[in-house]
């Protein structure tokens, strides 16, 4: 199917075998004119096509040395996550538990990408956190890439440590409800069975910490009026009017108290930002971005600044600032181009990228930006974007977005890009795997 021989190690274990039958045994070439490869994106094939001829003029194409594996947005889907690593063809499961699995040769020799979005939505936030600790203790060549979902969560509960200011104060409640899942978790896991803090402010109290002062949109337009346009500042307080006015009531209908949040927040501070927290290594390991040979790798998208940076810098100085900047300053981070890297969709309320943006890309020998955060039920799909090739790897994995969509179960779906000159979209909500080699486009 994919010169990975996925049947060759699996030692007649069911739970793996399971996971094998799921996915497609036949392969077509990826054809651009069809719906699953970007044909509104594109325009055409020729349009395509001549995208792919200006920039390989600009310099050829580079594959890596090393077999590549992204799985986009795994979202809390422990179960999904791993079976796309079995779909990899370098990941045997040997068991039903999130640790049961091990590497063969084939994973040994290949780079993971994780491209973000591991949290909310899925029934397993905890378990896919583990799971992919797992991955990293079996390989140094994990890469961990950061998801707007994921950045949201760091954001909300480090802001309860900062002094009131208007551009921080409402980031907690700005989370909204999707983070209540992961809450949930957090309490089940570590606080259930415990007997009550008496620590714990009132519920009033808790209520003044965790949101927003009540004079808070009168005093944030002037405070963001440097770094946000009229528009985005008039978007922002719509937006939080709303989350203000549902939070609380989110939160209770899922059982919990203010009280119950405060301590959770609190937990999940100790868990994800302290030293000795079991998962202080998830923002540690996170990156913004991640490089191979003529692949780029993001959550989302690029635009001008981002590809004006990595032309005049260099990809490790980007993460650098990445890593700086949510220590340092979230509000700048947060509406500024680097966290549009995680949330852009090309729209025109986003940072933008224009031709001159692409041509410093395409220069540098990037020619196919690798990401998730857009959703897909029919698999990988290609997608020209401002004229640069991208290809769009989240295939819905978590079973809670599926059952939305009228999918069934959880998904399973990995991108390989091969030494060999092949890009390869598995999923299993497509009969063929796909087969993308560039050359056959010029």
């Amino acid at each position: 199917m994919h010169d990975l021989d996925i049947r060759s190690d699996i030692k007649a274990l069911p739970h793996h075998l399971e996971i094998i039958d799921r996915l497609p045994i036949d392969s077509e070439c990826w054809r651009f004119e069809q719906l699953h490869s970007g044909n509104k994106a594109c325009g055409s094939t020729g349009k395509l096509s001549e995208a792919l001829r200006q920039t390989e003029s600009r310099v050829r194409w580079r594959w890596p040395k090393r077999p590549i594996v992204f799985i986009g947005d795994p979202h809390a889907d422990a179960e999904a996550f791993i079976a796309s690593l079995v779909a990899s063809g370098g990941v045997i499961k040997t068991g039903e538990g999130v640790r049961d699995f091990q590497l063969n040769k084939i994973g040994r020799r290949a780079i993971f990408v994780i491209g973000g979005d591991c949290l909310d939505k899925g029934p397993s936030n905890l378990n896919l956190l583990r799971a992919i600790q797992h991955l990293m203790q079996q390989s140094s060549r994990v890469k961990l890439l950061a998801g707007n979902h994921d950045v949201r969560l760091l954001m909300g509960i480090r802001a309860l440590s900062l002094k009131p200011h208007p551009t921080t104060e409402h980031l907690f409640v700005r989370m909204g409800d999707k983070v209540i899942p992961l809450f949930k978790e957090i309490q089940r896991h570590y606080l259930a069975g415990h007997p009550p803090d008496t620590r714990i402010p009132s519920e009033e109290e808790c209520r003044r910490r965790l949101f927003p002062a009540a004079d808070w949109s009168e005093r944030f337009p002037a405070a963001a009026r440097h770094y946000m346009s009229e528009a985005a500042i008039a978007r922002e307080l719509k937006r939080m009017r709303r989350k203000i006015e549902t939070f609380e009531s989110a939160c209770r209908a899922a059982g919990l108290s203010l009280q119950d949040v405060y301590l959770i927040a609190q937990t999940c501070r100790r868990l994800f930002l302290t030293r000795k927290g079991e998962f202080s290594w998830f923002y540690r390991k996170m990156q913004l971005a991640y490089r191979k040979g003529a692949f780029l790798f993001v959550h989302a998208g690029v635009d001008d600044q981002i590809c004006a940076a990595l032309a005049k810098n260099s990809l490790k100085q980007l993460n650098r600032r990445f890593k700086r900047s949510i220590k340092e300053d979230l509000f700048h981070f947060y509406f500024g181009p680097l966290a549009n890297t995680l949330r852009t969709k090309y729209r025109s309320a986003d940072l933008p990228l224009t031709p001159m943006g692409v041509t410093q890309i395409n220069r540098l020998g990037i020619h196919a930006l690798v990401q998730g955060h857009l959703n897909r039920t029919q698999g990988q799909r290609l997608a020209l974007k401002r004229g640069l090739l991208h290809i769009e790897s989240d295939v819905t994995l978590d079973r809670n977005s599926r059952h939305k969509e009228g999918l069934s179960g959880y998904g399973i779906g990995v991108t390989l890009i091969q030494p060999e000159g092949r890009v390869l979209g598995i999923s299993t909500d497509y009969a063929a795997t796909k087969v993308f080699q560039p050359e056959r486009c010029l």
